[in-house]
């Protein structure tokens, strides 16, 4: 069994596990908050939905780029929507700090921990593009015993 490929599996799992989580956040604001709240209400249940959505599609098995940079880009938007809405507003909305506690924290954790997953697997999957494309030399020790010449 090649050890290389054993991370990838658990980045697909954790990814799919932090971008449920703030999708789940997402849900939740919504239904005891947020909808109420002209366009940000069904921002929300969308952010919620796609969350929820592109976590079954990593967990299916291992996923194309695009669809890893779709979830990058869901958390990216949830955490530009976060910093937006409390510096310029969105649609006239507008937040101060962490507020709603502790859900806007959480929801922090979560999409920074998606993109952090998420640039863990697409170097540790071009680590291993690469690697496959690299010839197999001995060790240096075992070269003179092959006659091979050092570099």
């Amino acid at each position: 069994m090649n050890t290389r490929r054993l991370p990838i599996p658990a980045l697909r799992w954790a990814t799919a596990a932090t971008l449920a989580a703030g999708g789940y956040i997402h849900a939740q604001l919504y239904v005891d908050e947020y909808r109420f709240i002209h366009i940000i209400g069904p921002l929300f249940l969308l952010q919620a939905g796609a969350s929820f959505a592109l976590a079954a599609l990593l967990l299916l098995g291992t996923p194309p780029l695009m669809l890893r940079a779709a979830a990058a880009g869901v958390a990216l938007g949830a955490l530009g929507g976060f910093a937006a809405s409390r510096t310029v507003g969105v649609f006239g909305f507008t937040e101060r700090g962490l507020q709603p506690a502790p859900q806007a924290v959480l929801s922090l954790l979560a999409e920074t921990g998606t993109l952090l997953l998420l640039a863990i697997w697409h170097m540790s999957v071009a680590t291993q593009r690469r690697a496959a494309r690299l010839p197999v030399r001995p060790p240096i020790r075992n070269r003179a015993a092959t006659g091979t010449p050092p570099d």
